[in-house]
């Protein structure tokens, strides 16, 4: 001991000061795993050098043809309206500055992770507030704490935002809209900082719609946890202006596909597809033998089948199904429920190449072989599904998200229930996945799809892990 202070004191005062800050040690760790892993694995992260982009190539193909023709599509020069268009202007802008490469992207993807992880720490302290129980008072912002290391080390989350996909801008603008809206129902008055959370609430809401448009069901549900708090004047007062400005955000990109097709394209093209792989008579099978229904297309009368017209044929063959077949959906609904919230990657399985996957004359999934001259549908070598099938990802890293995923979902579940006795704030927690899953549902599920949810179902994970931390220390005593 020296000057009246020992090692373990030393140890406790360091720790001490280490866990008063607890965000910016959740940061660091967040961003030293993601760049440790991209560093790791350059055969998968290294899509220039090796060509197999691993989330979404059509991403990268918008993000080049923007630079080079100053014309959103596909096809160089050619406009389209395939899929949201934010995504791709953002990797653009990160091509453009920095150049075409994986590091780059992951870099870009890291920053917001870090805004997410941050969004929601601060989120969980607004809604899971200690001061009315002195007993608890001391943890008060361990909830948010655990719940963002639980997504800074979410393994699934890890890889897929590293990859080229529009899931991190995402979920940064979903916590973004989120955060500015417990804010903004807790502002006592309609001051210029009220007006400039609506604002900001309403720049997040609209850029996530061109993301990923499927925000419009859970800006619903928040009106309604506004009432929760407030009453009708209040809420309308605050949340008007956030859907005039969020609908200014989306209204360029209508004109725009207006002046293309000519027609009301208020997002995509191929909304329409997506819900006919949801709504087919290959979904159920497809799903029950563990495969994504998106290797599945039906037949047209459309000649062009990235066509606005085409994707109208795939909405109404979709509907002409379920009413064809209403005993069914209660099936269909429920298969595409459990996809949704799978304890398991899903989908499970994927086509190997030589494979074609579909039905038999009974309606039973069936997997027929091709030979090399290429009748039948087949996946390339260099596809990068092929590498999900690799033992590294097929059984490490499925059993790790299992007991990752399964563990903190049975943990929030318990916690959501504990967490009923603050109902009108945590609530928003649950209008957020009932939303997303009825969207998907509505579609069609994958984990891919309802993985940006999953850190907000973490703050019920951490809370349950902090009540009964709390209970156990009040046995103690």
């Amino acid at each position: 001991m020296l000057g009246g202070f020992s090692p373990r004191r030393c140890y406790q005062l360091m720790l001490t000061r280490i866990l008063a800050h607890k965000l910016p040690l959740i940061l660091l760790i967040a961003a030293a795993v993601r760049l440790g892993v991209l560093l790791a694995f350059p055969d998968v992260f290294a899509f220039e050098a090796t060509g197999a982009v691993h989330g979404s190539d059509a991403y990268d193909a918008y993000a080049q043809n923007l630079l080079a023709t100053g014309v959103y599509g596909r096809e160089a020069g050619v406009p389209d309206a395939a899929i949201p268009p934010l995504y791709s202007y953002a990797l653009a802008l990160v091509y453009g500055v920095f150049g075409r490469g994986h590091i780059q992207v992951g870099l870009f993807h890291i920053l917001l992770d870090m805004f997410s992880i941050a969004a929601l720490y601060l989120i969980g302290k607004c809604l899971f507030p200690y001061s009315s129980s002195p007993s608890r008072s001391q943890y008060k912002d361990w909830t948010p704490a655990l719940a963002a290391l639980f997504a800074a080390l979410y393994p699934y989350l890890i890889f897929q935002n590293l990859t080229l996909i529009d899931t991190p801008l995402f979920m940064a603008l979903l916590f973004a809209f989120l955060l500015a809206m417990v804010l903004l129902r807790d502002r006592p008055a309609l001051d210029s900082r009220t007006w400039a959370l609506a604002a900001a609430g309403g720049l997040a809401l609209g850029a996530g719609m061109l993301t990923r448009p499927i925000v419009p069901p859970l800006a619903v549900l928040v009106a309604v946890w506004f009432l929760f708090r407030l009453n009708l004047r209040q809420t309308v007062l605050r949340l008007l202006p956030v859907a005039v400005v969020g609908t200014l955000v989306v209204v360029p990109w209508i004109a725009r596909n207006y002046a293309v097709f000519n027609a009301f394209v208020p997002m995509t093209t191929t909304s329409g597809a997506n819900f006919w792989q949801g709504n087919s008579r290959y979904t159920v099978p497809f799903f029950r033998a563990g495969y994504d229904v998106q290797w599945t297309a039906p037949e047209l009368t459309t000649a062009d089948l990235q066509s606005r017209e085409a994707d109208a044929e795939r909405f109404a063959l979709a509907f002409q199904y379920l009413r064809g077949n209403p005993e069914k959906i209660p099936e269909l609904l429920w298969v595409k429920f459990l996809v949704h919230w799978s304890l398991d990657i899903a989908p499970r399985y994927n086509p190997q190449p030589g494979e074609r996957l579909g039905l038999d004359n009974n309606g039973q999934f069936i997997i027929q072989r091709v030979d090399d001259s290429g009748q039948l549908l087949t996946y390339g070598p260099n596809d990068p599904v092929a590498a999900y099938d690799d033992p590294l990802f097929d059984v490490i890293g499925r059993t790790i998200h299992r007991f990752y995923w399964g563990g903190l979902f049975l943990l929030g579940l318990a916690g959501g229930v504990l967490a009923l006795r603050c109902w009108r704030d945590t609530s928003l927690l649950w209008f957020v996945q009932i939303s997303m899953t009825a969207v998907y549902v509505f579609f069609h599920p994958s984990t891919r799809y309802r993985v940006p949810t999953d850190p907000l179902w973490f703050l019920f994970s951490a809370y349950a892990l902090v009540w009964l931390w709390t209970w156990w220390q009040q046995r103690k005593a």
